[in-house]
């Protein structure tokens, strides 16, 4: 009987995308089972300013074998524990979203339920002051391990992708170089057989994973899948990136500043910072675009901005015959939380979980191609609530995004949150209820109760016991070391130790 297990898959392009996809599926196959091969030119230029993570990527690099201290230092990375918001909702507000709770339920009932009766028995602390990792980050300091939260991190995307590059090697993939000229499909069904590089080598393969970024050569260019936009909701259709001296305080958050016509990231690193600028082109032009850039570095640049072109969407299917887009081949979501490289890691995880065969079961390919939709609908509505809060009436960007219609499934949202402080959250949700909670209280979008089981605690225990946790968190806080001397330590222990 003629075997249907996959011998070879052929992973198109490098950069994160690639080489995460290569290192992980190196770990995780029987070694010797299915040969693995990387396609790349180093003519092709990776987009490269995905600096910036969420948790996850702690996991994966834990299930690589990856040494936390060496990564930092071979990345020249810092660690981040959340967003700061500037200017969004109105000017002048100033808001963060940390990766953690603001402490655990109280009688059963979530902590933002107790902190609105406090505001209205008068008392003025921010929700932010009940969450550890804000505090931690606003102080500018950092220990391990955290007690209620968890961290990522900053870090040079083109050295991660070396990083991993060396990593999946050293495991057996083989990376090939070269420019992909032709695809060819099978008559009887359409599968992709070959590609073809510029100077006529063949490479057959079983299943092809397609990470040749915003082109899709395989999954757009030779399977002709549609393109879902999204950029009525989401109207971002331009980035300028820089880079800048490092300078100041190295801060353990990403900064995200709304401007007139989109907003600006600011992401520190060891060795340099990172800064962008995400705008429409309805609302500005590229010289506009660039003038603000430029006028909103902290620090001397390095180099000229890089410009780049997007549409926010996805392919209308992830998984199409014996191919799968990861990255963003699959689509893209302009990085205000950061999750293109997420998006990377759990198309990853799912492609390990429904591992075909040479077949490619349809079956198989509607659970992805589902579970991979909702995902990416969760974090559209998620990065939407951030501008559709807005109140500005400064710029035509803010005034759009606050009238624009809504998906039903943020509206649905939102409207439970206002009814009753509530959130309902689906299946595949990347961010949980203290993420939306931290938007939408961070924005000044206040329910119109809280839930009515906080009144069994007396106001006396409940001001007693939320002014203890502040007081804990404070404390726990002035024992951390600054952020820039927890690092210098660290990697020196792994340099002395290695």
């Amino acid at each position: 009987m003629k075997t249907l297990r996959l011998r070879r898959v052929l992973i198109v392009g490098g950069g994160t995308a690639g080489w995460m996809t290569a290192a992980v599926l190196a770990r995780f196959l029987p070694p010797g089972s299915v040969q693995i091969e990387l396609v790349e030119s180093e003519d092709i230029g990776i987009v490269g300013v995905g600096e910036a993570t969420v948790p996850l990527i702690q996991q994966v690099n834990g299930l690589l074998g990856i040494d936390e201290r060496e990564f930092l230092r071979a990345t020249q990375g810092s660690f981040k524990l959340g967003i700061e918001f500037r200017d969004w909702g109105r000017l002048g507000n100033r808001h963060f979203h940390g990766f953690g709770d603001y402490g655990a339920p109280i009688e059963g009932v979530s902590p933002h339920h107790h902190w609105l009766k406090l505001r209205r028995l008068g008392e003025t602390h921010a929700l932010s002051d009940y969450s550890l990792p804000t505090i931690t980050a606003r102080a500018n300091r950092f220990a391990l391990p955290p007690r209620d939260f968890k961290h990522a991190y900053h870090f040079d995307a083109g050295l991660y992708a070396n990083y991993l590059r060396v990593l999946a090697e050293k495991r057996g993939v083989r990376r090939r170089e070269g420019r992909i000229v032709e695809t060819r499909l099978r008559g009887e069904d359409g599968f992709i057989e070959a590609v073809f590089l510029e100077d006529g080598t063949r490479i057959e393969a079983d299943f092809f994973i397609d990470c040749s970024g915003f082109r899709g050569l395989l999954i757009s260019g030779a399977l002709r899948v549609g393109f879902e936009d999204w950029s009525a909701w989401l109207p971002c259709d331009r980035a300028l990136a820089i880079a800048t001296q490092r300078q100041g305080s190295l801060t353990p958050y990403t900064t995200s500043t709304a401007c007139a016509a989109g907003w600006q990231w600011r992401i520190p690193l060891q060795h340099r910072t990172g800064n962008g600028y995400v705008y429409s082109s309805r609302f500005a032009s590229d010289d506009e675009a660039h003038r603000t850039l430029m006028a909103n570095l902290d620090a001397p640049a390095i180099g000229e901005p890089r410009a780049l072109k997007f549409n926010t969407g996805h392919r209308q299917q992830f998984w199409e015959r014996n191919c799968v887009a990861i990255g963003l081949a699959a689509g893209f979501l302009e990085p205000l939380e950061s999750t293109s490289i997420l998006l990377i890691q759990t198309a990853i995880a799912r492609l390990v979980e429904l591992f075909p065969d040479k077949r490619c079961d349809a079956r198989i390919r509607r659970e992805f191609n589902r579970r991979s939709r909702n995902e990416w609908v969760r974090i559209r509505d998620f990065l939407i609530l951030h501008y559709c809060l807005s109140r500005r009436e400064d710029a035509e960007l803010w005034r759009y995004a606050a009238g624009m219609p809504l998906p039903d499934t943020l509206q649905e949202k939102m409207e439970l949150w206002r009814a009753a402080g509530q959130l309902a959250l689906f299946s595949e949700e990347s961010f949980l209820e203290p993420s939306w909670v931290a938007i939408f209280t961070g924005q000044e979008c206040l329910p119109e109760r809280y839930d009515p089981w906080v009144d069994n605690i007396s106001d006396e225990r409940l001001l007693r016991g939320l002014q203890q946790r502040r007081e804990s968190i404070q404390r726990a806080v002035a024992a951390m070391p600054s952020h820039e001397q927890f690092i210098a330590q660290y990697c020196v222990e792994h340099e002395k130790a290695s």
